[in-house]
Order: C-alpha cells, then structure tokens, then sequence
C-alpha cells in the first residue's frame, strides 16, 4: 500500500502531483463561493458600527482590537476571495493561498461554530506543504516526491477526523441508539414552518413523512442509521487506500456527506466538499 511505503521511506516514495493540484482546484473552488457568498445575507454588514456583533467583538477584545477588526474586515472579505479565486486558476498558488488561509482565520474571531474553518485551516496548510501545486488549470500527472509529504498528511487529517468522529459516536448513547437522530428529524418537522431561514435545512419530505414522528419503529429505523454511520466513518479510511476497494468507499463516502449536508446544508456544505475532495489525496 502506498501510503505505508510512503512513511517507511521518510516520504521519498514518489506519488502522483496531479492528485493534490486537482485537491487544490477543487479546495479553492469552494473556498471562493463560500467567500462570494460571505458578501450576502448580512455578511458584508457584520461588524457595522452600532451592531450587536461589533459591541460583542469591543467585549470579546476590546476596544483597540475591536476597532482594528472592524476597519479590516470588508478589505479582507475582497481580498481573500480574489485569492481564493487566483488559487482556482492556478496563479501564484502558495502566496494565494497563504492569503486564503489568513481570511478564513478571521472568521475565527466571530463565528459561534467554527469547526468548518479549523477543518479549512488544517487542510490548507496541508496543502501549503505541497511543493507543486501546480499552474494554471493544468494538471501535471506524473511520478514525484513533491507532494507526497502533503499527499500523507491529507490522508492522516481525514483519517483522524473520521475515527475520532465515530469515537465520539459510539460515546453517546444519544446517538448510537437512535434517539438522536429520530428526535433530531422529528423536532425540525414540528418547527420548520417557524423557521426563519428554511433553507439552512434540506430533510427530504418522505424522511419526514416516514421517519419522523418518534415512534418505536422510527428509533430503531435510526438505530440502524446510525450503526451504519459509525461502521462507514471506521471502514473508509482503509477502503480509500486500497485500490479494489476505493470505487465502492468514495460512492458510500458520498451518500453518507450527502446525507449529512440535507440536515445542516449552509453548515456543512464547506466540510463535506473539502472531506470528499480529500479523497483524492488517497489514491497512489
């Protein structure tokens, strides 16, 4: 297996650039529309004088900083989204991407769940590392040690985040049961006409119809949906790795993201494209 061959060898076994400059178009492909889309729905007022989020930001870091933020904020919103978009076409791609990185920090500073950001930030630096990203919107296959470096520590990021997740999983009674989920799915068909944003959610209607009322068949119904989660985050690292099996690893990967972005689509969409592009870096 490559990536065992590779980590033996110190990262001198040779690999494919090709895969992480298709990474590196794909991440910064969703980098710039979450970016662009940053500008809408109140992104390009946050922080204005006299809002609620500029007064959380002067207790937060006070008054100098708080400042500071607020007169760099809309520069950077510009700025990192023409980066992101320079990286997409392949221009100086480790100086843009150090600035795409350096704007999806900021959101650090006020975002409430920023785990999609962290993700953004460990696999940017991964890819930081790769010494040939590539120029322009061509892709240069070939045998090189340039990224295998990145190419190994992709694989670890994902690998990490999917068996710490089903760690995580299997800890909780709440969802490992099934409770979760039937709750989860029964509370949003109570509520989701009262929803301010309803697009935030994407629950097909028959899941609703079928799996949302609580009863005893729908908590099993769950139970056994979540089993399947737990088992597909353990199983896909090494069925990604190994090459028989990748075809069948990367279609269930997709359905179980897919399945994840209908109940979370605005929260989740930038984690589930960047985890699924990951996949690329699995292959020899």
């Amino acid at each position: 297996m490559w990536f065992f061959d590779a980590v033996s060898s110190g990262f001198q076994q040779p690999t494919d650039p090709g895969h992480l400059q298709w990474f590196r178009i794909l991440f910064a492909t969703v980098l710039t529309a979450r970016f662009a889309l940053a500008f809408g729905q109140g992104g390009w007022t946050r922080l204005a004088p006299g809002s609620l989020s500029a007064h959380l930001a002067e207790l937060r870091f006070g008054p100098a900083r708080a400042s500071l933020l607020i007169r760099l904020y809309r520069a950077v919103l510009i700025v990192r989204t023409a980066a992101a978009l320079a990286l997409t076409l392949g221009l100086m791609p480790h100086l843009a991407l150090l600035v795409v990185l350096a704007g999806a920090t900021m959101e650090l500073l006020y975002l409430k769940s920023p785990n999609a950001v962290r993700y953004t930030l460990l696999t940017g630096t991964a890819l930081l590392l790769a010494k040939d990203l590539g120029h322009g919107l061509t892709i240069a296959h070939g045998t090189s040690t340039a990224n295998t470096w990145a190419q190994c520590l992709l694989v670890l990021i994902t690998t990490d985040i999917y068996w710490n997740s089903a760690w995580q999983k299997l800890r909780s009674p709440q969802f490992h049961s099934g409770l979760y989920l039937a709750q989860w799915v029964h509370t949003y068909n109570q509520v989701k006409d009262q929803l301010p944003y309803r697009r935030q959610f994407a629950v097909p209607g028959f899941v609703r119809r079928y799996a949302g009322n609580l009863t005893d068949r729908d908590v099993r119904l769950w139970r056994a949906v979540a089993a399947c989660v737990i088992a597909a985050e353990i199983a896909l690292p090494p069925a990604l790795l190994i090459e028989q099996t990748m075809p069948y690893a990367v279609v269930a990967g997709v359905t179980m993201h897919a399945a994840f972005t209908c109940l979370k689509p605005r929260q989740l969409i930038t984690f589930s494209s960047l985890t699924l592009g990951t996949y690329l870096a699995f292959a020899a």
